[in-house]
C-alpha cells in the first residue's frame, strides 16, 4: 500500500539517529534501535513491517499507527494492544528525571499515549539529556503494550539479518514472577555503534527492554555515551566511556518503584 511503502521509507531514514527533539517526528512516533530488526515474533502479522516499537538507532517510534506499526523495510509486522490507561509525555520525563537523582537534565521531550483514541498513538515516551557529572548523555525510556500471547521468548530474539557489526552484542534473559513483574518478564540488552565500522571512541548506544510475560507491558530505555545519535559527519562524539545506567542498574529501574506507575498503566 502506498502509505504503508511511504512511512517504510520515512523510517528507513531515520534509522540511524535519535534527534532530541520528539516534535519533529510524525505523531505519535518513536523509533528504537535499529538492532531490534526482524527479532520479534510475537504476534507476529503476516507481511512486511515493524517490531512493536523499537527500530532504529534510537527512541523514535510511529506510534500513531493503529494495532500494528512499521518501522522500516524487511521487518516483521507486530500486534499492539491498547495500554490499560493514559500515559502523558509529562509523566513519562519527570519519571525520566527521578531515574537520575541529581542530575542536570536538558532537551526533554515527551509523548502522550491515547487509549481512547487509537490513531493518538499507542506509545508513551520521554528523552531528555543527563548530566551525572560524568560526561552529559542521551536517554529515553519508551512504554507500550504487546499483543498477547507473546511467542518464542516473549517476542524478544537477538537474531539479527545482515549481521551485527563487530563490537556489537545483545543478551537475551529471564526474570522470575515477582509481585512488579506477574509471570516474569524477559530483559533484552543491546550495546551497538552510532555507525558501522565505528572507532573505539564512537558514540555507542545501550538499550535495555523489558517486556512482562502476562500483560505484555513493554518498557524500553536507550541510552547513549554521547548527547545522542547521528548519522555521517552528523554523528556525535561520545562524551563519557560508558551509560549513565549499567545494564543490571537500567533493568532494576524499569522494574522498581520508580517505573511501575508506568508499566502498571500499560499493561
Amino acid at each position: 500500500m502506498p502509505f504503508e511503502a511511504d512511512l517504510a521509507q520515512a523510517l528507513d531514514r531515520t534509522t540511524d539517529s535519535l534527534e532530541p527533539d520528539l516534535t519533529t517526528l510524525l505523531s505519535g512516533a518513536v523509533e528504537r534501535g535499529r538492532s531490534r530488526r526482524r527479532r520479534r515474533s510475537a504476534a507476529v502479522i503476516a507481511g512486511v513491517g515493524a517490531c512493536a516499537a523499537i527500530a532504529t538507532a534510537g527512541l523514535v517510534i510511529p506510534g500513531a499507527l493503529t494495532a500494528t506499526h512499521s518501522a522500516g523495510s524487511g521487518m516483521e509486522m507486530v500486534a499492539l494492544a491498547l495500554p490499560r490507561s493514559a500515559i502523558t509525555g509529562t509523566q513519562m520525563i519527570k519519571t525520566l528525571e527521578k531515574t537520575f537523582p541529581g542530575g542536570r537534565f536538558s532537551q526533554a521531550t515527551g509523548q502522550s499515549n491515547n487509549p481512547s483514541d487509537p490513531s493518538g498513538g499507542y506509545v508513551a515516551n520521554g528523552e531528555l539529556v543527563v548530566d551525572d557529572g560524568h560526561g552529559a548523555a542521551a536517554v529515553g525510556v519508551s512504554a507500550l503494550r504487546l499483543k498477547l500471547p507473546l511467542r518464542d521468548g516473549g517476542g524478544l530474539s537477538c537474531e539479527q539479518t545482515p549481521a551485527r557489526a563487530a563490537g556489537d552484542t545483545c543478551t537475551l534473559r529471564e526474570l522470575p514472577s515477582s509481585a512488579a513483574l506477574p509471570g516474569g518478564a524477559w530483559v533484552m540488552s543491546e550495546q551497538n555503534a552510532a555507525k558501522e565500522a565505528a572507532p573505539a571512541d564512537a558514540a555507542r548506544r545501550w538499550t535495555v527492554t523489558v517486556t512482562v510475560k502476562s500483560t505484555g507491558a513493554q518498557l524500553q530505555m536507550v541510552q547513549w555515551n554521547s548527547t545522542g545519535g547521528g548519522t555521517g559527519a552528523e554523528v556525535p562524539k561520545a562524551t563519557r566511556a560508558a551509560p549513565p545506567l549499567s545494564e543490571q542498574q537500567a533493568v532494576a529501574a524499569l522494574t522498581g518503584a520508580t517505573w511501575a506507575p508506568v508499566l502498571g498503566a500499560v499493561g
